[in-house]
This record gives structure tokens, sequence and C-alpha cells, in this order.
């Protein structure tokens, strides 16, 4: 019983150490075909209730994606993220779905940002330019998007990338002007990803 308490105790030390990033330089992520971990993957959205009560908040639950990164060519790397935007969660099960039907979300079952350029800001930090399609509509992007490290997943099986993000858009550039009694027009982005090596 000793053995076996200790070695779960052992354990328990050594598996946080062994799925941590172990660089956060972003040249030293392997070249590849990479894919979103949705269960690690979130975007937040805050948006002004009535003028400015508050920055209310939801958050969307189903996200899928891919990218393709060669560190000799950063700036060329290619990435899509589909949302779907009927995985709308305010707390709420009955609100969920009127902001569902704000956004048409039958009519416009996918919200998609494909990237387009990135510049660099400083050492794991940049600027992603892409084209998102929300509500029917497709208009140009720019993310500030920070890069969390690279490293081996859980057990140290694979290779793991994280990032973190923040952007604004406009709702009414999308067509989104339903609401406008209810809420404000600039809407901030935030997102948290991961993504695994194939």
């Amino acid at each position: 019983m000793k053995f076996l308490l200790g070695l779960l105790a052992a354990l328990c030390v050594a598996l946080p150490a062994t799925a941590e990033p172990t660089s956060t330089d972003p040249t030293k992520v392997p070249a590849g075909e990479y894919v979103l971990d949705p269960r690690h993957a979130s975007l937040i959205v805050k948006i002004p209730h009535m003028g400015g009560f508050s920055r209310y908040t939801l958050r969307f639950d189903k996200l899928q994606g891919a990218m393709t990164y060669d560190p000799a060519a950063w700036a060329s790397t290619q990435a899509t993220i589909e949302i779907d935007p009927a995985s709308v969660d305010t707390g709420d099960p009955g609100f969920n779905k009127d902001i569902s039907g704000f956004f048409e979300a039958a009519k416009f079952p996918k919200i998609t940002f494909v990237s387009q350029s990135i510049e660099q800001t400083a050492d794991a930090s940049g600027r992603l330019t892409g084209l998102l399609t929300f509500h029917g509509v497709t208009r140009p992007v720019t993310l500030d998007v920070v890069f969390n490290g690279v490293g081996p997943g859980l057990l140290g099986a694979g290779k793991r990338i994280g990032f973190s993000g923040s952007g604004r858009i406009r709702r009414s550039d999308f067509g989104v002007t339903s609401v406008r009694q209810y809420a404000g027009d600039d809407v901030d982005l935030l997102f948290e990803v991961e993504f695994t090596k194939k």
C-alpha cells in the first residue's frame, strides 16, 4: 500500500511537468499539420449591454480547425477555424436560443476565420489578419495573438502548441442589426486555443 501511495504521489508530481510548454520560441515548433483540440479551445465574446451598463459575456462551445506551420516561414502560416453559432452559451438555455436566433444560425450555420498574413510584433506575439465570415458576410479582421508555447502532450505523447488572442469587430459590419436596441456595436473577442500535431 505504501508503495502504491508513493507511486501515485510521484505520478501526481511528474505528470504536470511532462505536459508543460518547453519553449515559447515559435522557431522551435516542429513543421507540419496541426489540428485544433476542441476540448481546449474557447471563444469568449463581450458586448455592451444597452449602451454600456456592462460588457455582457457569452461563450461559443463548438470550435474546430486546423493549421499548417513552418518555422522557417512562419509568416505563411495557414489556419482555419470554424465556430458553430448555435453553440452559444450565456448560462441561460432560453436566452441561448434568442442569441442564436439573432445570428440566424439555421441559415448561416458556420462562423469561419481563414488566416491570410501574420505580422510579428514581439518574440512570441503578433497580429494575425484573415477573413472572417459571419452571418453570411465576409470581412477582413486583425487579431492580436500570443504564442504560449510548444511542448509534449499528456504523458509526453505528441506535440502540442497553444495561443491566446483578442480582437474587436463591429456587429453591424456583418449585418447583425436586429439587436441594436439591446446591445452596442463593438464586439470584443477573446480566444484560447490549443493544437496537436497530426
